[in-house]
């Protein structure tokens, strides 16, 4: 760890200064001066050990209402993959959508969906073409959420590069419902909700009933960091192992690389170079870890505002790279 500095106001005050480049110790103080002029951010949460030493709401509801954590929803998603594999209802992340759920597989499929495995799916590599970005109106407005994203063209093998599509998360979700036998709202209050202590609302469903497997999922920021602190104890809440540790291994082992951020990618979270495992949502929304530093980080911003990895999401990335890395 760096030994305590002192700043100068000229450096504590020089905005234009990317964070990564501050090689000083930070306070709790220094985060929140830090923060304070980001307009969009409503609201961080430092955990380092058991202790949680930055609790910050300077906008939006506040610590203790949900938030709309968006595309966080994915890493979600992964972890309650890793459960159903423990539990036996998957029997490995090799296992195809054929064998798992041909139930939800549609009549007029892209030829070679039955093929995608559940690794394909958890880690964006199913090659279809993405529900994201211009398509995703459409697919929400779609009377099969599941039958449209299978029914989307095959633009890259799949295990191939990863192609990011909230579909292939929905998906997924399908299949751990059909796999399980319990929606994805019944898996994870049963397997993060009640052992975490948290409350896990009721989310958006499709028109079929399934859950939204991706997106729209709300938390409190200290839920959030329950999560966070379970990724970075591997898998483990107090005395409880509540993932196994293996899936955590596996999950934060990198499979794929985003084209816009250039983070890794493993089952469900993003990977920094610096040693952060990350969930990340729409407008800002942060769910990370890093095990190194014994670090818990949440952040939730304007769900209505989007973030993109050269612009807030930037800062973001910046902030925890930086002052949140070095605190003291």
């Amino acid at each position: 760890m760096l030994t305590r500095r002192a700043f100068s106001a000229t450096l504590l005050g020089a905005v234009a200064v990317p964070f990564v480049g501050r090689a000083f110790a930070q306070t709790p103080s220094d985060i929140r001066s830090q923060i304070a002029n980001m307009s969009k951010l409503h609201a961080i949460m430092v955990q380092r050990g058991d202790e949680i030493i930055v609790a910050e709401a300077p906008r939006g509801p506040g610590l203790d209402r949900v938030a709309n954590i968006k595309s966080c929803s994915k890493s979600i998603i992964g972890l309650l993959t890793g459960s159903a594999i423990a539990q036996g209802a998957i029997p490995s992340v090799n296992a195809t959508l054929g064998e798992i759920a041909p139930s939800i597989i549609p009549a007029d499929a892209t030829p070679g969906v039955e093929n995608l495995t559940i690794e394909d799916l958890v880690t964006l590599r199913a090659g279809l073409e993405g529900t994201s970005g211009r398509n995703y109106g459409a697919w929400v407005n779609s009377d099969n959420w599941v039958s449209f994203a299978l029914r989307r063209p095959m633009v890259a093998s799949p295990g191939g590069r990863m192609i990011y599509s909230t579909g292939t998360t929905h998906i997924l979700g399908a299949v751990l419902a059909v796999a399980t036998g319990k929606n994805l709202l019944e898996q994870a209050r049963a397997v993060l909700g009640q052992p975490l202590g948290i409350e896990i609302p009721a989310w958006t469903r499709d028109p079929q009933g399934f859950y939204f497997g991706g997106n729209e999922m709300a938390l409190t920021p200290r839920a959030m960091l329950r999560i966070g602190a379970l990724m970075r104890d591997q898998g483990r809440f107090d005395t409880d192992q509540i993932i196994s540790a293996d899936w955590i291994d596996q999950s934060t082992q990198a499979r794929t690389r985003s084209p816009y951020s250039g983070l890794d990618y493993g089952y469900g979270w993003f990977l920094s170079n610096s040693g952060f495992i990350i969930a990340r949502g729409y407008g800002g929304q942060i769910i990370a870890a890093h095990p190194e530093k014994n670090l818990a980080v949440v952040i939730t911003s304007d769900p209505t505002s989007p973030a993109r990895s050269g612009g807030y999401f930037g800062q973001l990335m910046d902030l925890l790279e930086g002052p949140v890395l070095s605190l003291v």
